[in-house]
């Protein structure tokens, strides 16, 4: 089968416990998530939510894994763009690993379509959420606080 992939990889001048903090806590999410957020229990199987600052719904999707300090999985979907939400379901992983003084964290997001539009939109939007992550952690401010992805 056919899939297209976006894969990021980041090292982070943080601890474990520090970068699943931030991945998985609303408070964290708001300020690299350009005001977005994620609303989840993370127990596998639950849903998960991504909201806008205005609370409409952007992507949503399922728990898959939760295992604190070393791997976070989801089922992806994007809702708030019909052309990107045609194409169902993605998945994404975020492995976390720790590497001497630093952390590095992969982002893996597929999805079973060729030349998926969902893949393109993520490989634009990654690198930025990832940006601000990485420098939030590492010297208490994001690169970028506001965007409407919408546009």
């Amino acid at each position: 089968m056919a899939k297209s992939e976006f894969m990021y990889v980041t090292y982070i001048n943080t601890t474990p416990q520090k970068l699943w903090k931030a991945l998985t806590t609303p408070e964290f999410q708001k300020q690299y998530w350009v005001g977005m957020q994620i609303k989840t229990d993370w127990k596998p199987g639950s849903k998960w939510e991504m909201v806008f600052p205005d609370g409409s719904i952007a992507d949503q999707g399922e728990v898959l894994e939760f295992k604190p300090l070393k791997k976070l999985v989801l089922k992806w979907r994007n809702f708030w763009k019909t052309g990107l939400k045609d194409e169902g379901y993605s998945r994404c992983t975020m492995d976390i690993e720790p590497a001497e003084e630093a952390v590095k964290l992969t982002v893996t997001h597929t999805i079973g379509k060729d030349k998926s539009k969902l893949i393109k939109a993520v490989s634009g939007g990654w690198p930025l959420v990832l940006s601000n992550l990485k420098s939030l952690l590492e010297t208490g401010k994001v690169v970028k606080q506001k965007s409407d992805c919408r546009n």
